[in-house]
Parts: C-alpha cells; sequence; structure tokens
C-alpha cells in the first residue's frame, strides 16, 4: 500500500510542513528560552558591579563633599585650629546625605600612622558612641577575624584612600553585617574621615532590582512563546506558499523591530549624553554665581567704606589747608596748633571707628550674644548710610531702646544689610520720588518682630515666596545673584529658629524678620 499518491500528496506535503514547523518552533522556543535566562544572569552580574561601582564612587563623592566644606570653614578668620576641629565634629555629626539609612559618617584622628593598639582616636562614630574620644587598635579583628583597620591605614599611608570591606555593627542594632567603607586621610588635621554602606542593604536593592527583571523577562519569554504558536497555528489553516509569505512578512518584522531597537538603543545613548553635559553646564554655572557673589560682596563692602570717608576725608583735608595757610604767613601759634590737631585726631579716629565697624561686622561669629536691637541698626546704618544718603534714599526707625535679643549677632546683621540693600536696588530701579526705607519693631510673646518696609511699589513675583528660592533674582547679571535672600531665609529659619516673611502693602514690599528673644 502506498503512503504517497497524487490524492494526498498536497496533505502529506502540507503534514510534513507542520511537523517540520512545529519542530522548529519547538526548537527555536527552546534555545530561545535558554539563552534569554543566560543572557538575563550574563545582564545582572554586569549589573551587580556596575551597582557596586556607583555606590563606591557615591561614598567617595560625600567624603569628597565634606572634606571641600572642612578646608572652605577653614578658612574662615578669628577661629583658632582647636576651634576649627570643634566646629568641624560638630559639623561631621550633623551631616546625613540620606534619610533612613546607615551611610553615617565617622572619623579618626591618627595618633600613630604606623598603627598598634593606640594609633588614634575615634572622633565621630553615630554607630558606636560608647568609642567616641577614645584611643583604639588596628589590632581589632572584625567578627570574621579580619583586621580592617590595619588594612584601610596600610592603603591610606600609600594612596592616602583605601575601600575597605569588613563585618561590623549595623546603626540601630547589635546584628553584625558586611560593610563596604570609602576612608579617606584628610592631612590638614591628621584625620581620617570616612562613611560606609552595609552590603545588605545593597543586596536588598539588588534583590528588587532582580525580581522585577525577571518579572519582565519572563512576560515577554511568555509573549514570544505565545507569539510562536499562533505562527503554528497559522501554519496548519494556510497553504505552503502562504506559509513561505509569512515567512517573508515576519522577516521584515523582525528586521524593523532590530531597526526600532537600534534607534532606540542610539536615543538613550545620546539623551544620557545630553543629561551629563547639561548637569556640568549647571555645575559651572553655580560656580560662577558663587564667586560672584562674593566678588559683589566685597565690591559692596569697600563702596560703602570709600562713601563712608568721603566727608571726614574732606574735614582732614581742610585742617591741613588751614595749618599751611597759617604757617604760610607766620601765623601758626601753638594754640592753634593744638585746636587743630585735636580736630583732626576726632576725624581720624572717627574714621578708624568706621573701619573696627566694617572689620567686626564682617568677622565670623558663632556665639550667640544678647545686645540692644537699636545698637545693631546703628552698626549696619553705619556701614550703609553715606551709600543710601548719596541716592537720597531717607531711613525712618521706629524703635523701643529696651528691646533686647539673644542670638546670632553678625548673621543677624548679615540679614538686615541684605533686605536693606535689596530695598535699595528696588528704590533705585522704579526711580521712587522720596524714596524711603522704614524701620519698625515691636515684641510679640517670646518673639521680637522687626519690620523692614520701602515705598518701591512692592514685588511683581507669583508666589511672593519665589523670591527666597537660589539663584532667582528679578535683576539683571551684573546686578544681581539670588543668592542674598536665600542665604537670609537659611540664616532666619534654620539658624535661629525664627521666620522671615515677606508681603506687599500699599505702599512696597514689607519685610518680617520674627525671632526669638533668647535663642
Amino acid at each position: 500500500m502506498r503512503l504517497i499518491t497524487e490524492k494526498n500528496l498536497s496533505k502529506i506535503t502540507i503534514y510534513i510542513f507542520i511537523i517540520i514547523m512545529s519542530s522548529m518552533i519547538f526548537m527555536i522556543s527552546y534555545f530561545y528560552v535558554k539563552n534569554t535566562y543566560a543572557d538575563f544572569e550574563i545582564q545582572m552580574q554586569k549589573f551587580v558591579k556596575e551597582y557596586y561601582d556607583n555606590k563606591k564612587k557615591n561614598i567617595k563623592k560625600e567624603i569628597d563633599i565634606v572634606t571641600d566644606i572642612l578646608n572652605y570653614n577653614s578658612t574662615k578668620v578669628g577661629l583658632s585650629e582647636k576651634e576649627h576641629k570643634e566646629e568641624g565634629i560638630r559639623l561631621l555629626n550633623n551631616i546625613s546625605f540620606q534619610k533612613n539609612k546607615s551611610n553615617y559618617i565617622f572619623a579618626y584622628e591618627i595618633k600613630k600612622m604606623q598603627g598598634g593598639d593606640d594609633f588614634a582616636v575615634l572622633l565621630v562614630n553615630p554607630n558606636r558612641p560608647d568609642l567616641v574620644g577614645r584611643l583604639i587598635s588596628t589590632n581589632y579583628k572584625d567578627a570574621n577575624g579580619k583586621k580592617f583597620r590595619q588594612d584601610f591605614l596600610d592603603e591610606i599611608k600609600k594612596d592616602g584612600e583605601s575601600y575597605t570591606e569588613y563585618a561590623y555593627k549595623k546603626l540601630n542594632s547589635n546584628d553584625i553585617k558586611q560593610k563596604l567603607s570609602y576612608f579617606k586621610y584628610y592631612k590638614p588635621w591628621n584625620w581620617v574621615i570616612a562613611v560606609g554602606i552595609y552590603t545588605d542593604d545593597i543586596e536588598k536593592e539588588i534583590a528588587i532590582k532582580r525580581k522585577d527583571l525577571e518579572t519582565k523577562v519572563k512576560k515577554q519569554v511568555g509573549q514570544n512563546i505565545v507569539l510562536f504558536i499562533m505562527f503554528l497555528s497559522i501554519a496548519i489553516l494556510i497553504s505552503i506558499v502562504v506559509s513561505q509569505k509569512i515567512d517573508e512578512v515576519l522577516k521584515k518584522y523582525d528586521n524593523k523591530v532590530k531597526t526600532k531597537e537600534k534607534e532606540l538603543k542610539d536615543l538613550n545613548e545620546n539623551l544620557e549624553k545630553r543629561i551629563a553635559k547639561e548637569i556640568d553646564k549647571n555645575r559651572e554655572k553655580e560656580q560662577v554665581l558663587i564667586q560672584k557673589s562674593r566678588f559683589i560682596a566685597l565690591g559692596e563692602m569697600i563702596s560703602n567704606i570709600a562713601h563712608q570717608w568721603r566727608q571726614p576725608l574732606s574735614e582732614l583735608s581742610s585742617i591741613l589747608m588751614y595749618i599751611k595757610f597759617k604757617h604760610s604767613i607766620n601765623a601758626l601759634d601753638e594754640k592753634t596748633m593744638q585746636i587743630k590737631s585735636s580736630e583732626a585726631d576726632t576725624v581720624i579716629e572717627y574714621m578708624s571707628h568706621t573701619i573696627d565697624d566694617f572689620r567686626n561686622f564682617f568677622m565670623p561669629k558663632k556665639e550667640k550674644e544678647e545686645f540692644y536691637l537699636y545698637k545693631v541698626i546703628d552698626s549696619v546704618m553705619t556701614i550703609v548710610s553715606s551709600s543710601l544718603k548719596n541716592d537720597n534714599i531717607e531711613v525712618i526707625i521706629k524703635l523701643d531702646k529696651e528691646t533686647k535679643i539673644k542670638t546670632y549677632l553678625n548673621e543677624y546683621e548679615q540679614v538686615l544689610l541684605n533686605i536693606i540693600k535689596n530695598a535699595k536696588d528696588a528704590l533705585i530701579e522704579k526711580e521712587v520720588k522720596n524714596p524711603t526705607i522704614t524701620i519698625t519693631a515691636y515684641e510679640e510673646n517670646d518673639y521680637v518682630v522687626l519690620f523692614i518696609e520701602d515705598n518701591a511699589g512692592g514685588i511683581t513675583v507669583e508666589p511672593i515666596g519665589k523670591i527666597f528660592e537660589p539663584y532667582f533674582t528679578t535683576k539683571d547679571d551684573t546686578h544681581g545673584t539670588g543668592i542674598g535672600l536665600y542665604m537670609s531665609k537659611i540664616i532666619i529659619d534654620k539658624n535661629m529658629k525664627g521666620k522671615l516673611r515677606v508681603r506687599n502693602t500699599k505702599n512696597g514690599a514689607k519685610f518680617g524678620i520674627h525671632v526669638p528673644k533668647a535663642l
């Protein structure tokens, strides 16, 4: 009996085609699933390595930021090295880069760079407050028997920094976990400053990422298998010719998918480059703005000194001309000389007092002081009065001379100077007739409230609180940096636990400085 006849040739052909197609589909599905999961494991290994590298870069960046802040603070005049170190310890104790995370800052003061039982004093460690201030040893071993302190000390002596992994107690827990820490040698003070992250936290994040990717891979595999089965079902219902056509269509489809994937990949790469470029531009812009604000502050100080000295210099010149004239006509007697010398001494003393006021204002102080409110207003007016008079700006002061505040004097003066300067700039810019700045104050429960109001027509920005945002300014780039009011807000709200508010009145802008009587 012949299996293949002319009658069943087409059916046999289709059956053979179906068997071949089915076998091919099943084999393709098998190798597709196998290769997909193999690629997934390779990508996960690459992702884990990159993830750990990024974590290392992040904790290194955190320590670089801390050392930059310490370097900047160490430039402040008027503080001894001991006071700078105490300020640095307070800073390290208060720094937190991530909320509810255990990447706390800790620091050592190196006593013996060669190591040993008393190689360093632990300065900061929120996780081990019992060891703060005590000598520690490089011979200490973690739960795995590793002398990690000796390890990072050896690398610091060689490279100035170290990445070290060891077992250590977790913050707010007695569990011992593996920890990856970055140690950096801060040479000016012979400190080692470090921050770390527990690897179990990293593994948890990786596990979440892995689970998410596995779900996506499974979904993708399932979708493709369903697609393969659908192709097989279509092949059963159509002829070989149609199946060949379908194969051509599928090939075109695959090519389109690959083309789209390539386009998407290129787009992502270009987008990442553009984002990185914009981030670099923003950082450069921030540095330029900060540097510019420093130069502006210095220029304003010199300008104010020039205004304050203009009149006394004129008086001193007149005295010298009078003495010279008397001497030229042989009419300079001892009494006249004594009178004019006394007048010159008075003028010089006034000029010296002016310099002292400026020096005291720009000298950083971190101690709280109790002072009369009207005296600090007088001090600020000493700095800006000549400049205000030069622009015909009248200052009206209504204060109770018995009102006292206990807070940071220099920072309070800085806030007053910033607000008065902004009021002055607004009055000049809008060319106000009879420009006026009014300063009033009153006591409200446990607060002393100082108001500074101008008659420049008010602030047109909406919402008005936007003026306190960093780098926001209504002036052009040559006259404003947008830092003054932002820093004033930080000083009052954060440092002094008060409130800096602003609102528009019928005359202009009115700033309210609410500060506790005793901080």
